[in-house]
C-alpha cells in the first residue's frame, strides 16, 4: 500500500507538485490556508484537511510548500503544527527554499517525537513543477531520503542528497 501523503501550500509550484504524487497513485491529503486554491486538487481526488493539525495525524508523508521561513515555522511548530501531531515514525519534508538553521531546528524537534525530516529546497521555478522536472536538493539522514526517495522522483528529475539537514 503507498504511504498517504499531506501536502500543505498550494500556490503555483505545490498545486502541480501534489498533482503529480495523486495521478502516480498515491493517496492525497491537502491543506492550504486559501481553501479554493486546494479545489482543483480535490476535484482530482485529493482529501482537503481543514488545519494542518489534522493534515499531520492522516499522513504519513507530509510535504510542506509554503512561501517564507515564518510560514515554515508556523506549520511545524506549536500545539496545531505538524511535529506535535504527526503520528510516530512520519517523514516531514520542507520543500521551501527556507533557512538552514530552520531545517536543523525542525530535524531536532521531529526526532524527540519519533519522526524523520528532511529539508529539500527546489529549483525549477512553476515550469518545472508543472512539468515534473524540478531540481531537488535534499538534507537529511540517508535512511529517509532513501525511503522517500520514490515520491521525489514524481516531482523532479534531478535529485540530489546533501549530506545532513540545512
Amino acid at each position: 500500500m503507498k504511504k498517504t501523503v499531506g501536502f500543505i501550500g498550494l500556490g503555483v509550484m505545490g498545486n502541480s507538485m501534489a498533482s503529480h504524487i495523486l495521478a502516480a497513485g498515491y493517496p492525497v491529503n491537502a491543506y492550504t490556508r486559501t481553501k479554493q486554491k486546494a479545489d482543483s486538487l480535490v476535484e482530482k481526488g485529493a482529501e482537503w484537511k481543514s488545519s494542518v493539525k489534522a493534515l499531520a495525524q492522516s499522513s504519513d508523508v507530509i510535504i510542506t510548500m509554503v512561501g517564507y521561513p515564518k510560514d515554515v515555522e508556523e506549520v511545524y511548530f506549536g500545539s496545531e503544527g505538524i511535529i506535535e501531531n504527526a503520528k510516530k515514525g512520519s517523514y516531514l519534508i520542507d520543500m521551501t527554499t527556507s533557512k538552514p538553521s530552520l531545517a536543523k531546528q525542525i530535524e531536532a524537534g521531529a526526532k524527540e517525537r519519533g519522526l524523520y525530516a528532511l529539508d529539500a529546497p527546489v529549483s525549477g521555478g512553476d515550469v518545472g513543477a508543472k512539468n515534473g522536472t524540478l531540481a531537488i536538493m535534499v538534507g537529511g539522514e540517508r535512511k529517509a531520503y532513501d525511503e522517500c526517495y520514490p515520491i521525489f522522483s514524481i516531482m523532479g528529475e534531478n535529485i540530489q542528497y546533501q549530506g545532513p539537514a540545512g
